[in-house]
């Protein structure tokens, strides 16, 4: 499965693989068992990484299941491919980005975030794939592979911004040590679905432009977050 990675994620990845030496069996024992597509396509479960070598990475953002209708995820967390509509979720992040950045006229071409994904930010989700139609039906195949991967990152790399955005993905970082955490830079608010967002928490935090702020005080590149 990991063929497609051709960066220095692939090591890494490979020594968390390690505890998942039948998950490429069990993908395709699902997908006969029950004559059900799997999404993301293979080529792309670990696009997240791909588009982001672990030397460029200044930014994580972690979400949860991959779309699970036909050609929507493309292996990025919040992601949909060009020519869909946009999912509540990924249209508060805009919305807000907007508000944020004051370009409230700004019109969205589309949800395709892999021009995030080029200038350093980690779309992962916890969930890498999912079944056609079946939300969290691979939620037990990828058990605590996206924690061994935050895990890697906070003990192993420094200065790293964290965006976590709902309880799932707080928990990720809940039970790490004070000193682990303050090598990192970690910013919450509720996540981005329509439930969550309109409950307060996520309109109006300016997470957008704070972490630019932070990436200044770090020398370096702001990211352009519309494209």
């Amino acid at each position: 499965m990991l063929d497609t990675i051709t960066n220095n994620w692939n090591p890494i990845l490979q020594k968390i693989m390690l505890d998942y030496p039948d998950l490429e069996t069990k993908l395709k024992e699902d997908k006969e068992k029950y004559s059900y597509d799997i999404f993301p396509p293979q080529h792309l479960i670990f696009q997240a990484f791909n588009l982001c070598p672990i030397d460029n990475l200044k930014i994580v953002i972690i979400g949860q299941d991959p779309y699970h209708q036909p050609n929507q995820a493309n292996g990025l967390a919040f992601s949909v491919n060009q020519n869909n509509k946009l999912p509540p979720s990924l249209r508060n992040i805009f919305q807000e980005i907007k508000n944020d950045l004051g370009e409230t006229n700004y019109q969205v071409k589309s949800g395709d975030l892999t021009y995030l994904a080029n200038q350093g930010i980690l779309l992962l989700n916890t969930t890498l794939t999912v079944r056609h139609s079946k939300p969290n039906s691979h939620l037990k195949l990828w058990k605590g592979f996206t924690q061994k991967v935050i895990n890697y990152l906070l003990e192993e790399k420094e200065d790293i911004i964290f965006m976590l955005w709902g309880n799932n993905a707080k928990t990720l970082l809940s039970k790490k040590s004070e000193e682990v955490l303050k090598k990192h830079h970690i910013y919450k608010s509720t996540h981005p679905s329509p439930l969550s967002a309109n409950r307060g928490g996520w309109f109006g935090q300016k997470m957008f432009s704070r972490v630019n702020e932070k990436l200044r005080e770090l020398e370096k590149e702001e990211i352009k977050w519309l494209e």
